[in-house]
């Protein structure tokens, strides 16, 4: 899950959801470093709305999607027979009986569905099949055939219970990474209400994107 992390912000998240909660009440804090003082203020982490789902594929036995078809000047029943006759014949790579042709001619494809499970897997390895047709020898170009459904889909928006968003750190001339430590020092003592630190990313400048796992 992306978040865009701006410039003087920090991202805690904490070993203990309760020391984040602890310090989400204080609300502000003060971080000293090298006589700079910056008063910083601690607000919940919210997740942007997001969609989870699962997305199953499977592969036809039975058919396959063939393209890149000729555009001949004969009719379109006598393609679809031209195409039935031509994947009847196993001796070429596979196939067999044929159930159904639906032809397209403006797009050049057609879905070939054989009689027989499993006529269409040996067909499919082979991605150039050869199509005879009006004493030439052209090259279909075939693939299997796919259902693809979703599945559990899910619209989710949420606030971390052991991360919190930090804003407001100004005035700090130090390098990104010991401006970092020092605010990790700082909510990790227990004098400040803090406690073990998971992971911490601070941006001086500009904006960055951070991921979180579900």
């Amino acid at each position: 899950i992306p978040f865009r992390l701006n410039q003087n912000q920090a991202l805690i998240t904490f070993d203990d959801e309760e020391v984040a909660q602890r310090l989400l009440k204080k609300g502000k804090h003060t971080l000293i470093l090298d006589k700079n003082k910056t008063d910083m203020k601690v607000i919940p982490f919210t997740l942007d709305m997001g969609i989870k789902f699962e997305l199953h594929i499977t592969i036809s036995g039975k058919k396959i999607n063939v393209s890149e078809i000729p555009d001949l000047s004969i009719p379109d029943d006598w393609m679809r027979d031209k195409l039935e006759l031509n994947f009847y014949k196993p001796g070429q790579g596979g196939g067999g009986e044929v159930e159904a042709v639906k032809y397209d001619r403006q797009s050049r494809t057609a879905v070939i569905t054989f009689l027989n499970p499993g006529a269409a897997q040996s067909i499919a390895r082979c991605m150039n099949y050869p199509f005879l047709v009006s004493g030439r020898c052209f090259r279909l170009s075939v693939s299997p055939a796919t259902d693809m459904h979703l599945e559990k889909f899910q619209v989710y928006c949420g606030i971390s219970k052991k991360t919190l968003l930090v804003k407001g750190i100004q005035g700090m001339d130090d390098d990104e990474e010991s401006v970092q430590d020092m605010i990790e020092i700082h909510f990790q003592r227990p004098s400040n209400g803090g406690g073990e630190i998971e992971a911490i990313k601070y941006v001086s400048d500009g904006a960055t994107w951070v991921c979180f796992e579900e």
